[in-house]
Formats: C-alpha cells, sequence, structure tokens
C-alpha cells in the first residue's frame, strides 16, 4: 500500500516517461470521447447548486459540463481530476422495469467523461472511463481503467515486459499451440495460428500483424458504449463495452472487450466472473459463468456455470455447466449438462457433446499432452471417455463406452461402438443414412437457421455434403475395397494396396457375390492389439457412391439454373476443362482449397498480406468463389467415380446419374420419415401417454412436423429441377 497526496487523485493517469513530447495526459482520452459535445466551466450559480447537493470536487474548474447541464441533478458525488458532463434533463430511464432518474448520485467520480443524460447511481469508485449517451450504471462497487489496459487484447504496453502477454494455450495442455487473442480474431485466424506451427517465420508473421492492430502508448480510457445497463455489479477493470450491452450482478470482469450493438445486443448475468477475454457481438453469459483467457465469438453462449479456460469458442455455440479447457472450438458448437469436459482437443464445428463425456487428456503415456481432433458433426454420446491423441472423421458418432485407447477413424458419418463383450471395436460406415437421417439432415438446416451473425466475413459450410465430408467418403471407398478383398481373399494381405483396391471394388459391384457373413476387420483405427470390425461394409460402399452421385447432381444443377444453360453440349463447353478433386481444409468453419490456403500462407509471410484485415477479406474472396470451386470438385469427383475422362461423360451418362440422384433423394426423404416415425411407432416411447391425443399434444405430430414437410417440398422442387433439364436437354424424362 503506498501512500500519496489527496491532490494527486485523478492526475498523472500516464506517467511522465510515458507520455509523447508536448502531450499532456489527456491526449488518448480526447482522441476516444468522440460524442461531439462542447464542454465548459461551470457557473458560479452552477456551483453553489452542486455544494448544496453535497457534492465536493478537488477544483471546481476541472468539472466541465454541456450547455444543457442541469446541477440540480447531481447529488451527493465526489469528484477528483478532470470530470466533463453532458446533458442532464428532468427525466428517467427505464429498462427492465428499473426506472431511474437522469443524473449523477451518491458516487465516486475520478477523471471522467459522461454524453447526455446518464444516470450514475450507486459507483463507489468510478476512474478514468467514457460513458456514452443514456447509460445506466447504478449499484457498482468498483469501475476503473488503469494506464495500461489491453482489454483482453493479448498486447504489451510500453515498459511491459513480454512475460505479461496473454496467450490463450488452445489445443494443447502443453502451451505449444498458443494463440495471441485480439479483438476480431476468426476462427480461421486462431486455427491457422495453432496448426502451422514447423513454420517459425508464419508465426513471427502473424504476432507482427497482431501488434500492429494495437497502439503500444499508454493512457486508454475504458470505454462504455451508448444505451449500455450496468447494475449491482462489484468489479469492473479494465473494461470496454460497446453499446447496448446489459450486465447484471456480474461478480468480476477484468481485462475484457465486450462487443456489443444495437443489432448484436451483449448481455452478461448474476455471478459470473470473466478475466483476460474477449466476447463477441450477441453474445449470452448468465449463471455463474467462469471464463480466464478466453475467446468468445459472435452469438454464442455461456450458461449455468460453465467454465472456459484458455480456450477459443466459435460463433452460434453454446456451453452449459461443462468444463472446456485448452480447446479450440469452431462454430456451431453444443455442450450441455454438469459432468461433461472437453480438454486439448480442435472441434471442427457442428458438434454436440453428450453428458458425461470425458474428452480430455488424461496422461495416458509418457510423453506430453495429447490432442484430440474431430472433423465437422463430431458427435460422443452419453459417457463417452477418450484417450489422446484421438481423430475423428466427419460426422463421426460415438456410442456409450470407455474407449480404452486411442482412436483414428478416418470413416465419415459412421457409428463407432466399443464391444466390451467381445473385446473388439466396431464401426458402421454411413451410420447416419442408415438409421438416422432425420437428425442427420435436420442439423444441417439447423445450423443455417441459427446463424445469426451480422457480419458473415468467414462463409460457413451448412451441408453434410461438401468437399471436406466428399474427399473422406472417396478415402472410405477405398478402405472399404481393401478390408473387403482381404475378408473375401485372405491372400490379397500380401498383395499390393492398389491391387487389393481393385479386386474388393470388382466384389463389391459383383452382384452375385456373397457377402453374407462375411467378417471385415481394418487395421489402424485402435492403438491396441485388439480386432477392429466393419459391419454392413456393402451397404456402407454403396452409399458412399450414392452419395458422391447425388452431391455432383445437385451442384451442376444448380450450375445449369443459376447460368440458364440450354443444352447438354452448352454444359460440356462451360464445365471445367481440367477438373480436379483438390484436398481441402477447414479453417474455422470455413472449407478452403488446400492450394488457396497455401497461396494464402505464403503471401503472409511474403508481406504480400500484411495485416488480418487482408486475411479477412481472403476469407470473404473465397467465400465469394466457393460456389464455382465447389461445382469443380463435385465434377471431379463424379467423373473420378465413374472413371471417365471430361470427354467421357455422355448425355445418356448424364440422363442416368439424374435419375440415379433423384431416386436417392426420394429415398432420402422416405428415410428421413421413417427415422422419426419409430419416436411415434416405439412402443417404449408411447407408453407414458394414455392415448394418441395426449402423445401428439406433448411432442407434436408426424404429419404436422414441420421439417419433413419442407424435405417433402425440397424433393418436389428438386423433381422439378431434373424434369426441366432432362426437357431441356432432350434426355430420357425423370
Amino acid at each position: 500500500m503506498n501512500k500519496k497526496p489527496l491532490q494527486s487523485i485523478g492526475y498523472n493517469f500516464i506517467q511522465a516517461a510515458f507520455l509523447p513530447k508536448g502531450k499532456n495526459e489527456y491526449h488518448l482520452r480526447n482522441f476516444q470521447n468522440r460524442n461531439g459535445i462542447n464542454y465548459r466551466n461551470l457557473s458560479a450559480y452552477e456551483i453553489e447548486v452542486l455544494v448544496r447537493n453535497r457534492n465536493t470536487s478537488d477544483d471546481w474548474n476541472k468539472i466541465r459540463v454541456s450547455d444543457a447541464f442541469n446541477p440540480e441533478l447531481v447529488k451527493n458525488c465526489k469528484f477528483f481530476g478532470l470530470v466533463r458532463i453532458g446533458k442532464l434533463e428532468s427525466i428517467a430511464l427505464e429498462y427492465h422495469n428499473i426506472t431511474m432518474p437522469v443524473g449523477l448520485y451518491d458516487s465516486t467520480i475520478i477523471s471522467c467523461d459522461f454524453g447526455d443524460n446518464v444516470v450514475i447511481n450507486n459507483v463507489n469508485y468510478m476512474s478514468h472511463y467514457i460513458i456514452g449517451n443514456e447509460v445506466m450504471i447504478a449499484n457498482v462497487n468498483e469501475l476503473h481503467t488503469t494506464d495500461h489496459a489491453k482489454f483482453g487484447n493479448g498486447i504489451i504496453k510500453e515498459g511491459e515486459s513480454e512475460e505479461i502477454r496473454i496467450w490463450l494455450e488452445v489445443c494443447n495442455e502443453n502451451g505449444g499451440r498458443k494463440i495471441i487473442p485480439f479483438n476480431g480474431m476468426l476462427p480461421g485466424d486462431a486455427y491457422l495460428w495453432s496448426k502451422y506451427r514447423d513454420d517459425e517465420a508464419l508465426l513471427n508473421r502473424f504476432k507482427e500483424m497482431t501488434e500492429k492492430k494495437f497502439d503500444k502508448q499508454r493512457g486508454y480510457y475504458g470505454k462504455i458504449g451508448d444505451n449500455c445497463v450496468i447494475k449491482n455489479t462489484a468489479i469492473i477493470k479494465d473494461v470496454w463495452v460497446g453499446s447496448d450491452a446489459y450486465i447484471k450482478g456480474a461478480n468480476k470482469l477484468k481485462n475484457l472487450t465486450i462487443n456489443s450493438s444495437a443489432e448484436a445486443p451483449s448481455q452478461i448475468g448474476e455471478g459470473c466472473e470473466l478475466v483476460n477475454g474477449i466476447v463477441g457481438f450477441g453474445c449470452r453469459i448468465f449463471y455463474g459463468v467462469k471464463a480466464v483467457r478466453f475467446f468468445m465469438a459472435s452469438h454464442s453462449q455461456l450458461k449455468y456455470g460453465a467454465r472456459l479456460i484458455n480456450s477459443f469458442l466459435g460463433n452460434n455455440s453454446t456451453i452449459s455447466c461443462c468444463e472446456v479447457l485448452n480447446s479450440l472450438i469452431f462454430p456451431f458448437h453444443e455442450q450441455h449438462h454438469n459432468n461433461s469436459f472437453l480438454i486439448a482437443a480442435t472441434v471442427m464445428g457442428q458438434s454436440n457433446i453428450a453428458a458425461g463425456a470425458t474428452l480430455g487428456s488424461n496422461h495416458n503415456s509418457r510423453a506430453a499432452d495429447g490432442e484430440l481432433v474431430s472433423s465437422r458433426g463430431f458427435w460422443p454420446g452419453l459417457c463417452v471417455s477418450l484417450k489422446h491423441n484421438s481423430k475423428f472423421a466427419s460426422f463421426t458418432l460415438l456410442a456409450k463406452g470407455d474407449y480404452p485407447a486411442e482412436l483414428n477413424i478416418p470413416l465419415p458419418f459412421c457409428l463407432v461402438s466399443n464391444d466390451v463383450t467381445n473385446n473388439k471395436l466396431v464401426v458402421m460406415p454411413a451410420y447416419w443414412f442408415l438409421y438416422n437421417l432425420y437428425a442427420l439432415a435436420r442439423n444441417a438446416a439447423k445450423y443455417a437457421d441459427r446463424d445469426k451473425r451480422t457480419k458473415k466475413l468467414q462463409f460457413i459450410e451448412y451441408s453434410f455434403l461438401a468437399p471436406d465430408s466428399v474427399n473422406e467418403i472417396f478415402k472410405g471407398l477405398n478402405i472399404l475395397r481393401k478390408a473387403v478383398a482381404h475378408a473375401y481373399n485372405p491372400e490379397l494381405r500380401q498383395a499390393e494396396d492398389h491391387t487389393a483396391i481393385t479386386e474388393g471394388e470388382r466384389i463389391l459391384n459383383d452382384g452375385g457375390a456373397d457377402l453374407r457373413g462375411l467378417d471385415v476387420f481394418v487395421e489402424g483405427f485402435e492403438c491396441t492389439n485388439r480386432p477392429t470390425q466393419i459391419i454392413k461394409a456393402k451397404e456402407a460402399y454403396d452409399i458412399y457412391k450414392k452419395l458422391v452421385i447425388y452431391y455432383a447432381v445437385e451442384q451442376l444443377t444448380n450450375f445449369i439454373e443459376h447460368h440458364a444453360i440450354a443444352s447438354f453440349e452448352e454444359l460440356q463447353q462451360v464445365l471445367p476443362q481440367s477438373p480436379q478433386r483438390l484436398d481441402w481444409v477447414n479453417v474455422g468453419g470455413q472449407l478452403l482449397p488446400k492450394t488457396a490456403l497455401e497461396t494464402l500462407l505464403q503471401d503472409i509471410k511474403s508481406g504480400r498480406i500484411n495485416s488480418w484485415n487482408e486475411v479477412h477479406r481472403f476469407y470473404q474472396q473465397q467465400g465469394h468463389l466457393y460456389s464455382e470451386q465447389k461445382l469443380q470438385h463435385s465434377y471431379a469427383s463424379i467423373l473420378e467415380l465413374l472413371q471417365l475422362d471430361r470427354n467421357g461423360l455422355t448425355a445418356d451418362d448424364f440422363s442416368s446419374l439424374l435419375q440415379q440422384a433423384l431416386a436417392f433423394k426420394t429415398w432420402m426423404v422416405d428415410n428421413i420419415y421413417e427415422s422419426r416415425a419409430k419416436d411415434f411407432q416405439n412402443e417404449f416411447r408411447r407408453m407414458v401417454y394414455d392415448n394418441e391425443a395426449e402423445m401428439e399434444n406433448v411432442v407434436g405430430s408426424l404429419k404436422d412436423n414441420v421439417f419433413i414437410n419442407q424435405q417433402k417440398e425440397e424433393l418436389a422442387r428438386f423433381r422439378h429441377s431434373l424434369q426441366k433439364i432432362s426437357e431441356q436437354f432432350s434426355l430420357a424424362i425423370v
């Protein structure tokens, strides 16, 4: 504890050693305050009224006010340093049934600026803040800013050492993938920074671009934007708050940026403690949340005692009750239930973590802490326990179980089960299409409806069929071909992979081959000596191929309609001349061709791209190109599946593809209905209801299911489009 002269309160905010030549301690404050109010000195009458109302000041000449200032609305306040007050009118502000008179009451105010018609009531200590117009602040213990405030950004100020910089240690507990958080960071930025750890030059450029975004000068004030409401909160220190934010009953808010706007207001509720973080636009944080060293992208939520530490949470995500540490989470992540935790993971979005899931680095080796990497659509079931390192393809569902060893699951859309009785791992590829297509298809529609981002700088793919999952399908097809060949003819285990794959394809395409009772096994899926069995290999193989056909026809149909292609010959002329099924990377929820990503990284290293804003423009440009890139990928995919070159696809082939795609779409819609109908037909589901009417009133009617009816309408539109194309192209009518 230091003793200082009473007259020093409110002055020398910036130490002399850090003041630029010719500047005073208010130069940054004056730069920040852009409310346009012309402040003047108090009149003798106004000083008399303020004194009569039990206000004090170390120097009344340091109190400056607007022409519309009403001294009668300032009572029992202590002022220190330069304080500037805007218009005060005899009106009240109301929010959520709390009505308070405009004015400054019962508060200690040190070197602050106020906009028009603010309510400052019972703020015990308020220092170095710029307050917007029509702001309500009531019952706050501490509200102050230090001269070295960083507002959650991982920067350092003049005179500070590198050791105090805030890093987010995402993806891995040992800090080997740590990133510097900054306001405006996108999930793609976090992924690039955490991923390419072998390129020191690139990492240095990321750091340089981040530091260039911010001023190292000391002396920036905290800000609270227009129309904010802050009440019944204990400590707010070094916090920047956007407009229209609502903060109530928080315990401690320290070193934060809280982005908020009229279009996307953010809210923080009772019992929350947030330290060293950035909160995106439209976020909701309620009821005992603890977050330390964190980044919440826009429109994400933390609720009911959630703990978020050293982690990045993507847009439109919700974590409720759970504990999440050292994780990088892409958009559209759901995690609920108090007994779930997620540690040291890269979860690439559209994920759902069930109750009791323990996905953590549990020190199962003598090596450094491990990691978990899951592609889109990761769904571990109830009470799943995993070992690190583990890796999962798109839309992997893990059945309830304690998985004894590390997993590497390359097959998309599969169900993974731990068969304890028979001591084996069981994998069912294409599970979702065989048994639960309703859930898979509904989620894709749900993500589009729930994307609340006001600025969509990254184009997020909602569909389960996209370049990333289709590439995994091609990999999966070869895995199935090879595994079936080995099971059908064990002698092929000694053959080259391409020989086994070719033979497996012949067997799987041979309608006369008897595959019933064939036990199919694969290697490399689990870090144990126990077997991994593939079940329903033939069914999965057929569905995988149909998915590629449907994916390609869907993209080609969209292209034909958008460009008004009139004939098959015209289509051949405008389709890509040299289509390639390129590798793709999920960069924060946005799918990018690997070649484009490599160009981006090289441009960053060379200095051609010199700021994060330019990186974000690259994301936007790629988003505009995505439909064209996806078309090329789908066209290359269908040619590869059919083993044709560009000129080998005939009008008859195309007609057949349209018919196959329509048949598969029809099958999918029927399957969506049937998978949902099980919930209405199962006797154990029905037994808690006395009659059909009671059940329909509780869970709804199957015939009125909005999503199923939407799928039927989508099928009708798809059929109409294919029929129209068939007529235009003079093909056999679909």
